[in-house]
């Protein structure tokens, strides 16, 4: 078995469709971060394991997953429909060989991944390559995997944001094998809260670059 942490904040359209897709053997953990939409209600009719975390924060709500979590091995991904988790086994795979996994993302529309977006990725990525020794990595993407006890003991703090670059960050710094997988990525369903507007997009940058400071 393998825990799949999917943060969430008002995804009542796009979690049936996640949910239903999930593979054999994996056993997901919504983790419902203030939404108003029914959301948790939702999730657990699909058979998922709802954990509320009140704070607000996308790191806030990723690391209450990941303390959820009780496998040996924990995936992370999107809650909102723009990633598949059939191609989660493909990531955990790759972990016989790599101690992080990421993600690729390969747009499979036009309009699935803003330009603005895909720019603010595109530099945090740059000033991430530059901060540390390894292969060259492309993307910061939201679905990836890992072995739990590990991650936990890089001792993450970013609660916003900058979760997902200082899991890289200190892994990077840390020796481990960071590899990557391409994976596509579709439009989302709902509304979007961060990468699909410009505020949001700026917002998530800002507090990417607080992690790349410190």
């Amino acid at each position: 078995m393998i825990n799949v942490v999917l943060p969430c904040l008002d995804e009542a359209v796009a979690l049936p469709w996640v949910l239903d897709r999930m593979p054999d053997g994996y056993r997901p953990i919504v983790v419902d971060n203030g939404s108003a939409d029914g959301s948790a209600g939702i999730a657990e009719s699909h058979g998922a394991q709802v954990v509320h975390e009140p704070r607000r924060g996308f790191g806030a709500a990723c690391h209450a997953g990941l303390l959820a979590a009780t496998t040996e091995v924990v995936c992370f991904m999107d809650a909102d429909a723009s990633l598949d988790p059939r191609e989660l086994p493909a990531l955990v795979a790759a972990l016989s060989t790599a101690d992080l996994v990421l993600g690729r993302r390969r747009p499979t529309e036009r309009g699935a991944w803003p330009v603005h977006a895909r720019l603010g990725n595109a530099v945090l990525a740059t000033s991430l390559n530059r901060r540390t020794r390894g292969p060259r990595l492309h993307d910061l993407g939201p679905m990836r995997a890992v072995r739990r006890r590990e991650l936990l003991d890089l001792g993450l703090t970013d609660r916003r944001f900058g979760y997902p670059l200082e899991m890289v960050l200190r892994a990077a710094r840390s020796g481990w094998n960071i590899a990557e997988i391409e994976v596509a990525y579709l439009p989302r369903r709902g509304r979007s809260k961060v990468t699909g507007t410009v505020r949001g997009t700026v917002r998530a940058v800002r507090d990417m670059r607080k992690v790349l400071a410190t």
